[in-house]
């Protein structure tokens, strides 16, 4: 007989969200009275709250006017909470695994429990809860079990036997168990069996146990069928029901990633009469060769109670499959711990792509940055202090300059350019020495390139850089077209950026996003904010940057002056309430039970959520057409280089997967960046570690390993040069290059040497008549950062036909965070005849850098286009530049709101208008509110006037 369900589960503390007056209603949370009428317990994880028997986010009943007490369990190291939408209460946040809190309330109608933290709810932790007349109890339900010839088989295992079975493999060598936890399952886990007896299929004991379990054959006399069973939510380990005479699966089912068993209910109406038989079948180990990533204990499969039912049976406890999150079985390991040879020997490329090993330990260890310079060679950063930073001046990171001398591919020459560095995470060379990330410093080391000398002491440019989480400290040095060097910031370090010696008033706050640092002026800004890891950034044909992510969403076209999606914190502007998010259609990792469930598992998606690196592929014309301007990245789970490919769409960008371009074969395999050379060909350095996750113990890490690979195409020609020998003119000439390599190195040169009226001739000149509008940025760029771009200039480009000429024009000329009358008035024209999406997004940006009160009538045009309100990046935009305005003048900023088509645009208005606290604002919200009246098409702006009205 089934034994009664029951729901459990405990914990929680009460907060109430919402109306005061609710909160202090009959339906207030009573956390200091033990007596309810009806108490449930459930475990809170992402995939949803689950209660003892097994059922995920169970439907909660109580009768009306009765006390309900919800306890949640935490069943992980995550934060979570329990909230009642119409109650408009909620429980204490928890943290840690096993802590608890609930919340009780007074049932009064049906309502809807969830986690409130953001994105718990809509990634499944949603339940309902339901208020019933009369005695609530749950029916015990009986089915008939199969026979043959006369004989009811052995399909609950209750004779202690196999009889009617075929057992192959060890998984199911001894599968019988009788006890409850078995001796093979963890002590804490209740199984649950129909009887007495059960099988397994090795149990967290012996999960690598694999196997199969085969019944004899028998005829379908019922039109449904039910079997009980938990597990793991794994492809490889599942019970099938299979035609006997055709050998096809007409039903399968896993676990659900769980120990207690569940009913599975499945519609045999179709094959009725037909013989199927059981398999039970365990073909995942759980074994991962990842060292610091746990084996599966739920790679095993537990099976009780095959039955017939006449009529479909509902079970409490059912085991639905829309609610099995299945995992497909762990990517094949084909390789770990080659050597350098064997490592380029061991991956696979696409057709008429070479890769060689150019340099390995000993003579490099630890690449973590690397940077390639006027002559081509690679300058390197071997990471020793990593993950721990030392004491000031005991720092043991040191750079190595590589070059090839004779174009074989192999690195044969290595000198040390400098040692006893301390962290450091980026590089970069040129506009006169070597620019270093170094947490808590940006420096600069003024340096002879001829004598690869450096020419004076290690310049401190910045201090303030966190060290709170050393894989998320300033990385990816790279030079901007616009001049500036460009680089990222990670989520769990917190900086404050500012000269040594500055003032807190004086420093910029950064805990996530990209930066920028003039080489010249020293001016040091947040460029965008957000994400959570980047550890990779370029530009595109058109200048503009993407940057490449882990754990969230991995892909983001980064817009001066946007907020991004983040891991985890919050804005620094309090009012931005919500942030632009990923470009990417897809993601690398499969399944929805979160990035990390996919790790390891996610081949076929693209390896995982891990990724470091990015490289827009703009190397000239010997590599196929088709890899041009799409990024590179290198997955770090999937030991696969990703790649996506940037299509414009509105105003910004959509990134669509592409095949894999390498696949590395090697668990190890860690490349961390990649650029393209003179001839085209892309080095690759390789961090190559059993460790694939930061860890501060530095013992984790392997401390004596490296390389750097080279990727040639068949086509690639090899090439020495030394730029720096180049006239100024030849340099003006390289902005025509197929290969985008000389065309930046170029113009970094042109800037170091500065203003020349001749080079300036010549740049317009290209602008001008030149037809490809790639190279007309070039142009622009070079001449921008020579000195040579005029107001006039400005003027005239921002009536250019073609819009990413008109938009870099914008920026450009906004760079000092001021513009004249008369550009802001054209400014202005723009706003309301320009047809191009990606000229008013540059127009928003560029007014986040002025004074917001010369932002009105721009605004006030660009908030009426109707044709953006369902852009990716113009909507927020907007909201970000309009913000400050609510404190210049508050009926103008509601009006602004009420002329503005951008979805939440108006609602955003009045939190802001709100969260002012002057009576102004009050009066005027109240003015607003009379004016809207509580028609249907106003419901949701009325309804928030009301909220913020009544928190006065």
């Amino acid at each position: 007989m089934m034994k009664p369900s029951t729901y459990l589960l405990g914990l929680i503390l009460c907060l109430f969200l919402g109306n005061p007056a609710i909160a202090s209603s009959k339906m207030l949370a009573q956390t200091d009275s033990n007596k309810v009428d009806f108490d449930y317990t459930l475990e809170a994880t992402m995939l949803g709250y689950f209660s003892k028997d097994g059922t995920r986010n169970p439907t909660l009943k109580a009768n009306k006017g009765k006390k309900v007490r919800i306890t949640i369990v935490n069943g992980e190291q995550m934060t979570h909470d329990v909230s009642m939408e119409k109650l408009g209460i909620k429980s204490t946040t928890i943290l840690d695994k096993g802590a608890s809190t609930s919340i009780v309330f007074i049932a009064q109608s049906n309502d809807t429990y969830f986690c409130s933290i953001p994105g718990h709810r809509a990634a499944g932790m949603v339940g309902k809860f339901e208020v019933v007349e009369g005695a609530i109890s749950n029916e015990l339900v009986k089915g008939i079990r199969p026979t043959k010839n006369g004989k009811t088989l052995n399909l609950n295992f209750e004779s202690g036997t196999l009889a009617d079975w075929k057992a192959e493999g060890d998984a199911f060598a001894n599968p019988i168990f009788d006890q409850d936890p078995s001796p093979v399952h963890d002590k804490t886990m209740k199984i649950g069996p129909e009887g007495s007896h059960f099988i397994s299929s090795g149990g967290t004991k012996n999960y690598a146990f694999t196997g199969t379990l085969t019944s004899v054959p028998f005829k379908i006399t019922q039109p449904f069928a039910s079997f009980w069973v938990s597990g793991g939510a794994l492809q490889d380990t599942r019970v099938e029901l299979v035609l006997a005479k055709t050998k096809k699966v007409i039903f399968r089912s896993t676990g659900q990633g769980r120990a207690t068993l569940q009913p599975v209910v499945a519609n045999l109406k179709p094959y009725w009469q037909q013989e199927i038989f059981i398999r039970i079948i365990d073909n995942e180990t759980g074994i991962t060769p990842i060292p610091y990533v746990a084996h599966d204990k739920l790679a095993h499969i537990n099976f009780d109670n095959f039955q017939f039912h006449a009529t479909r049976p509902n079970y409490p406890n059912e085991l639905h499959q829309k609610d099995i999150i299945v995992l497909p079985p762990l990517d094949p390991v084909l390789n770990a711990g080659l050597s350098g040879l064997k490592a380029a020997e061991a991956m696979t490329l696409p057709k008429g792509f070479n890769i060689k090993l150019a340099a390995a330990e000993p003579d490099i260890v630890r690449p973590i940055s690397f940077t390639i310079d006027t002559k081509g060679r690679l300058w390197v950063v071997e990471g020793h202090t990593y993950p721990i930073p030392a004491p000031e001046g005991q720092g043991k990171d040191r750079i190595l300059i590589f070059e090839d001398t004779d174009g074989n591919g192999t690195l044969d020459k290595r000198k040390v350019f400098m040692e006893g560095l301390n962290l450091v995470s980026g590089i970069e060379v040129g506009m006169g020495g070597v620019w270093l990330g170094a947490a808590p410093y940006l420096l600069f080391i003024p340096t002879d390139f001829q004598t690869d000398k450096p020419t004076g002491p290690v310049q401190k440019l910045l201090d303030g850089w966190g060290m709170h989480d050393t894989h998320e400290v300033l990385n990816s040095l790279r030079w901007g077209p616009d001049g500036w060097l460009y680089g990222n910031h990670g989520v769990f370090t917190h900086s404050n950026v500012g000269k040594p010696g500055a003032s807190d008033q004086e420093r910029i706050k950064i805990n996530a996003g990209v930066w920028r640092f003039h080489p010249i002026s020293h001016q040091f800004e947040v460029f965008a904010e957000g994400t959570s890891n980047p550890w990779g950034i370029d530009f595109n044909d058109y200048g503009h940057p993407f940057i490449t992510v882990c754990v969230i969403p991995h892909m983001f076209h980064i817009i001066q002056g946007a907020r991004y999606e983040r891991q985890a914190g919050k804005h620094f502007n309090p009012y931005t309430y919500e942030d632009i998010k990923t470009i990417a259609d897809h993601r690398h990792y499969v399944g929805n039970r979160g990035p990390h469930a996919g790790n390891f598992r996610s081949a076929s998606a693209g390896g995982g959520h891990a990724h470091a690196g990015a490289m827009i592929y703009l190397g000239g014309n010997s590599w196929p057409k088709e890899y041009r301007n799409n990024i590179f990245m290198n997955n770090i789970n999937g030991s696969r280089l990703n790649v996506d490919q940037l299509n414009r769409q509105g105003s910004g960008y959509n990134a669509s997967h592409k095949k894999d371009f390498i696949v590395m074969n090697d668990a190890w395999s860690q490349w961390l960046n990649f650029k393209y050379d003179p001839s085209g060909s892309v080095f690759a350095i390789d961090w190559y570690d059993k460790n694939q996750c930061h860890s501060s113990n530095p013992d984790v890490h392997d401390k004596t390993m490296g390389r750097i690979f080279k990727i040639t195409h068949e086509n690639d020609q090899w090439v020495q040069v030394d730029l720096t020998k180049a006239s100024d003119m030849d340099l003006v000439n390289y902005q025509l290059h197929a290969n985008e390599w000389y065309v930046r190195q170029a113009r970094t040169i042109l800037q170091e040497r500065g203003p020349n009226p001749q080079v300036h001739a010549a740049l317009k000149n290209i602008i001008d008549k030149n037809p490809d509008v790639t190279r007309k940025l070039r142009a622009l760029w070079t001449l921008h950062v020579t000195k040579g771009l005029t107001e006039k200039d400005v003027s005239q480009l921002l009536t250019n036909p073609d819009e990413n000429v008109r938009s870099w024009a914008i920026q450009l000329v906004a760079e000092k965070k001021q513009v004249s009358a008369d550009i802001l008035g054209q400014f202005e024209t723009m706003a309301r005849t320009d047809k191009s999406a990606l000229v008013r997004l540059y127009l928003v940006s560029a007014l986040l850098r002025l004074d917001p009160a010369q932002r009105w009538n721009v605004l006030d045009a660009l908030v009426q286009k109707t044709e953006d309100q369902a852009d990716h990046n113009l909507p927020l935009m907007l909201w970000y530049a309009a913000e400050p305005l609510a404190t210049l003048d508050v009926k103008r900023t509601i009006q602004l709101g009420l002329k503005s088509k951008m979805p939440k645009f108006l609602n955003y208005t009045i939190q802001r208008i709100a969260a002012l606290k002057s009576d102004e604002a009050m009066a005027s919200l109240k003015d607003l509110q009379s004016k809207l009246g509580h028609s249907h098409e106003n419901h949701e702006v009325s309804m928030l006037l009301d909220k913020v009205l009544s928190q006065k």
